[in-house]
């Protein structure tokens, strides 16, 4: 405890003691913000509470995208002809219209069927758990185990910033006055998922393990989102405990947490900044990106050399790896090309596939599942690329941010290696201990 610490203590300690002695208070009427703070910050009912709020997050996201996705998707496919139609009276070259068409359109359509309608649902739902004042009280559920790992307990409010952005998180993690703290806060930021990060979890969860909403697995997909997100906590407590007793050795300092009442947010002026500020910013993200990645994915996967494609070749090379974790070639090659942002990781993914030589057109969530299952994925394939996906190296903006916020080259390297390395060995470990069993 530093001397600035021991000098609040001391006061406060002081100031308890002449208001016992000089004050009478009345008892205490509870309003409503102490009687659902005696639910929700419980001892006993706080971690359940959370952890039923958020399947029902889950629960309203997975069950209501799967319609919309089917309808954008019809639609992308009635429009598709007409565009075409009118690249032919633009008298556009064929190769001009393949690249449009299959590279650009495709990957497109496919983003916005398959990623808006899980955020359109997901972020006004978390907006309003964030404006209802809910977010501080989940920092106070798990302040005590955060120190109990050597970290701060402000790190938790990092963390809720981190479902937001995590490049936000690590900004946030300024109000850690301990370097050494600070640092812990920033390293195991990334272990949160971030609203990149969302669209591919529930997407694949749904499609794998909710496949058929309409067939009872829907609790399946909710509770496997739901043990992701606790399964990333873990391993960012389990990190902190890790380096606070290593690089970042040192003592725990204290906090006070001051909790906001609760308050009714404004439903319209949340809609609106919800889809302004998240929806339409994270999907802006991912089609600026997406476009011109899949222009390129198109090029790399029609350009030959010794009768196999760019793409092809790139993937093959990382085969052999990305099948030890679970994985295979062309989800490692959406890995390392998503590193700009988490957003386009399964639009690139879905491009590589397509350019395989089975383009079809975009579709709704059932489709995408066809389309992955004919590339040889399994549920174990989609567990470990959710594990990957949710453990592995930040995006480049939350790595540039890393290094403003340290100063440090070293760091920020530490950030980026030390994530792909805890992701490599957790799919490592699922991939071969589930075949194992199966084999047995």
């Amino acid at each position: 405890m530093n001397v600035r610490e021991v000098i609040t203590a001391h006061l406060y300690d002081q100031a308890c003691l002449i208001s016992r002695q000089v004050c009478t208070a009345k008892p205490q009427q509870k309003d409503l913000t102490m009687r659902l703070d005696d639910i929700l910050t419980s001892r006993w009912l706080g971690f359940p509470a959370m952890l039923g709020l958020l399947a029902l997050v889950f629960w309203l996201t997975i069950s209501g995208a799967n319609h919309p996705s089917e309808l954008l998707a019809n639609f992308f496919a009635w429009l598709k002809p007409y565009i075409r139609q009118t690249l032919y009276y633009l008298s556009a070259p064929n190769w001009l219209e393949q690249l449009l068409m299959e590279g650009v359109y495709c990957t497109l359509t496919w983003v916005v069927s398959v990623m808006l309608p899980p955020m359109a649902i997901f972020f006004p739902i978390f907006a309003f758990l964030e404006d209802l004042g809910y977010l501080p009280r989940v920092a106070f559920n798990l302040d005590r185990l955060f120190q109990k790992a050597g970290g701060h307990g402000k790190q938790a409010l990092c963390m809720c910033m981190g479902f937001g952005c995590n490049a936000a998180g690590v900004t946030a993690c300024r109000i850690i006055e301990s370097r050494r703290e600070r640092l812990l806060a920033i390293l195991t930021n990334v272990f949160v998922p971030c609203n990149g990060r969302f669209p591919t979890l529930i997407a694949l969860s749904a499609l794998f393990f909710g496949s058929g909403a309409a067939e009872g697995h829907l609790t399946a997909a909710v509770g496997i989102v739901v043990s992701l997100v606790i399964f990333g906590i873990l391993i960012s407590l389990l990190t902190t405990w890790l380096l606070s007793r290593s690089l970042l050795a040192g003592n725990s300092s204290t906090f006070a947490l001051e909790m906001p009442p609760y308050r009714l947010p404004r439903m319209g002026q949340l809609l609106w900044y919800s889809l302004r500020d998240r929806t339409l910013r994270v999907l802006g993200r991912a089609v600026c990106v997406a476009a011109p990645a899949g222009a390129l994915i198109w090029l790399t996967a029609h350009l030959h050399w010794q009768d196999r494609s760019l793409l092809a070749l790139l993937a093959a090379l990382l085969d052999p790896v990305a099948r030890q974790l679970g994985l295979d070639g062309y989800i490692a090659v959406a890995f390392i090309l998503g590193l700009p942002a988490n957003e386009i990781v399964l639009p690139i993914m879905l491009m590589g596939y397509l350019a395989t030589g089975t383009l079809i057109e975009p579709g709704s969530l059932s489709d995408l599942r066809h389309l992955l299952q004919a590339q040889g994925w399994t549920w174990l394939t989609a567990l470990c690329t959710m594990l990957f996906s949710l453990l592995h190296y930040p995006c480049a903006t939350t790595l540039l941010t890393i290094r403003r916020e340290t100063g440090s080259r070293h760091w920020t390297l530490l950030a980026a290696l030390l994530p792909l390395a805890i992701a490599g060995t957790v799919c490592f470990i699922v991939n071969h201990t589930v075949r194992y069993l199966a084999n047995c």
